[in-house]
């Protein structure tokens, strides 16, 4: 059994990649925590305990999520859980006993820094990022 102790981090997709900084920076109270290359186009937001990552729709990652935001295109690429430590093979053991389909663990840059985490799909297609505390480096 998993247990979701918090949201990690929320990924938009934007056009409005100034706007959106001076939107949660100056009006939210957030802070730049880390900012990436401009071909892969992310920029980290602190949020608390949590991430906002701005993902600009143009580049190499914004690309991966289709057309830009619009009613008709979504805006958010994904939402991270944290999990309670629990171990790699035992979530993937869990997960496969829903037949759930899955890939394998990468390491990630989140709110707790690089660790590895899993992709998985909701019934509505959305993605979702799953990382268990335990595997959180500074």
């Amino acid at each position: 059994m998993i247990e979701i102790t918090a949201i990690d981090h929320l990924v938009l997709r934007t056009t409005k990649h100034n706007e959106m900084l001076y939107f949660y920076c100056q009006i939210l109270g957030c802070n730049i925590e880390r900012k990436t290359s401009t071909e892969l186009g992310l920029t980290q937001l602190r949020a608390g305990s949590a991430l906002i990552d701005l993902v600009e729709v143009d580049s190499q990652l914004g690309k991966l999520g289709g057309g830009p935001p619009s009613p008709y295109n979504n805006n958010l690429d994904h939402f991270c859980l944290q999990l309670k430590a629990i171990s790699n093979e035992d979530i993937l053991s869990y997960l496969s006993s829903f037949g759930l389909k899955l890939e394998s663990f990468e390491k990630r840059y989140g709110a707790q820094g690089f660790g590895d985490s899993l992709y998985i799909k909701d019934p509505e297609g959305n993605v979702i990022e799953l990382k268990p505390q335990n595997n959180s480096q500074q």
